[in-house]
């Protein structure tokens, strides 16, 4: 007799995105590759080692199969804490030199993650937020354009990026409690800073240092990219705000909706009536909200944002950097734990599992600096740059800007650092912009312009991939975010360029 039943219908295993970690070593690997199929080369130097126009020649490949091997095993290392001889111009985890790793970022975000476990441990936080949240509930879009603006700003002024690590505890817990969702906090965070870096005005890390490789002053086109930056930290903030809306009406719409990533929760519920803080609590807050001031003050360049005329720092100013920012935090996170009543051994567990929960991101940041290891140690970099040389000769003025944009954009991927990125192509794209009739300036804007757009996707973006993965948001929920962002923004921005350039 035949036997009528129907089979088992195996069930087909849905493809997830792999997380940001793994995103980075596959990027490794490829660039790794890639290397292989570049030719090595050099510019002569100058002596503070900008390249000089017109001496690029090839070299010999500086590395054989084995010791580029050995190299790729060693990029998460020498992303960590890798050493640069300054005389060979190689990076390894060893000898005498500076240092090239991310190791003080590292340190910085478990820094963050053991003073914020510590804050919310006290539970200080979490009501802190659920009252802000109640208070805004109507106005929550208010709350999101004031974050936008001040991080554009910053990010504008100063090159805020790896200091916006530290908010994502608090803006994603307060975005999620308004009904919105991870991706809010991300654009409020990271977006805002980017495009303010988009369109910086006297950064002293990307324009400061072009005008210097440039030989203009910083405030020449000052002008220009201040309207830039109006404009385009418009345009972020309402796409922003659109998105927000829909979610907020039909939280189905969001993107993240149905994601099976950790943490990537739906947005909360309508905040309802909260409890009153206790004093401990209040005081939790206020040394919270110190910790954050201090670091933001601590690590501007007053110097040279303010428009005086000086060449040294002020008696004030404090130029403090990560390992400074570091302690800052590790202290705050003792002296919150004490304020909050949780004891010493509360304090220690906190703060270990705190280093624990933000490993992930830390890792997810050396590993972006790794791939750049990978390329200063091929000696790539200056082939690649000489290519883009080639690109722009003799172009006319309009087309010059487009292509200093368009050439500076995925060169970003490879040179992430913005001053580095600096000191590498504007002694050789500055005198090209006399050639075609531009004002340096102008290329100095384009140039910049350019590196940070693709900064906003860029996967060996540090800031972005230690981002998203402390929001809990997966790299391609991401990407379908920010694309159609991405491209309001090059439209505007070579228009805007174009103008600049005939005017």
């Amino acid at each position: 007799m035949t036997s009528t039943a129907t089979p088992p219908v195996r069930s087909r295993r849905k493809f997830e995105f792999p997380s940001a970690f793994t995103v980075l070593v596959i990027v490794t690997l490829l660039v790794w590759i890639a290397v292989f199929f570049i030719p090595s080369g050099q510019y002569e130097k100058e002596a503070d080692g900008s390249p000089i126009v017109g001496t690029f020649q090839n070299v010999p490949a500086p590395q054989n199969f084995g010791e580029r091997v050995i190299d790729f095993f060693l990029a998460p290392i020498n992303g960590l804490y890798g050493i640069l001889n300054h005389e060979t111009g190689m990076i390894q985890p060893f000898g005498a030199g500076s240092l090239f790793g991310a190791v003080g970022v590292f340190m910085f975000v478990l820094a963050i993650g053991a003073f914020m476990t510590v804050v919310f441990q006290t539970g200080a936080m979490d009501r802190g937020i659920a009252r802000l949240a109640f208070a805004t509930r109507k106005r929550g879009w208010l709350l999101i354009a004031s974050v936008m603006v001040l991080f554009s700003l910053l990010g504008s002024t100063m090159g805020f990026a790896e200091e916006t690590l530290g908010f994502y505890a608090l803006i994603v817990p307060l975005m999620l409690a308004l009904g919105y969702d991870r991706l809010v906090a991300v654009g409020s965070i990271f977006l805002a800073a980017g495009v303010g870096a988009m369109a910086s005005t006297v950064n002293p890390f990307s324009i400061g240092v072009a005008s210097g490789e440039a030989g203009v002053s910083i405030g020449d086109g000052i002008v220009l990219r201040i309207i830039l930056w109006v404009v385009l930290t418009t345009i972020t903030v309402l796409y922003v705000l659109r998105y927000a809306r829909k979610i907020k009406a039909n939280p189905a719409a969001s993107i993240l909706a149905g994601d099976s990533a950790a943490g990537a929760e739906e947005p909360g519920a309508a905040p309802g009536i909260p409890e009153a803080l206790s004093g401990r609590q209040k005081a939790v807050l206020v040394v919270t909200g110190l910790a954050f001031a201090t670091m933001i003050f601590s690590v501007i360049p007053w110097s040279s944002v303010l428009p005086v005329e000086k060449d040294y720092p002020f008696a004030w100013e404090l130029g403090w950097w990560f390992p400074e920012l570091t302690a800052l935090f590790i202290v705050g996170a003792v002296v919150v734990g004490f304020i909050g009543g949780l004891g010493e051994k509360g304090i220690a567990a906190a703060i270990g599992k705190g280093a624990g929960d933000f490993i992930f991101p830390a890792i997810v940041i050396l590993l972006a600096r790794g791939v750049t290891v990978i390329l200063n140690n091929t000696q790539t970099i200056d082939t690649m740059l000489h290519a883009m040389e080639q690109l722009v000769v003799g172009a006319s003025a309009g087309f010059f800007a487009v292509l200093v944009f368009l050439i500076n954009a995925p060169l970003a991927i490879l040179v992430p650092s913005s001053s580095g990125h600096a000191t590498l192509a504007m002694p050789l794209l500055a005198p090209l912009g006399d050639f075609a009739g531009i004002d340096r300036s102008l290329v100095i804007t384009a140039w910049n312009a350019g590196a940070r757009w693709m900064g906003l996707i860029m996967p060996t973006n540090a800031v972005l991939m230690g981002g998203i993965a402390l929001a809990g948001v997966g790299y391609n929920k991401y990407a379908r975010f920010v694309l159609p962002l991405m491209a309001v923004l090059l439209v505007v921005t070579l228009v805007f360029l174009v103008i600049g350039a005939l005017l």
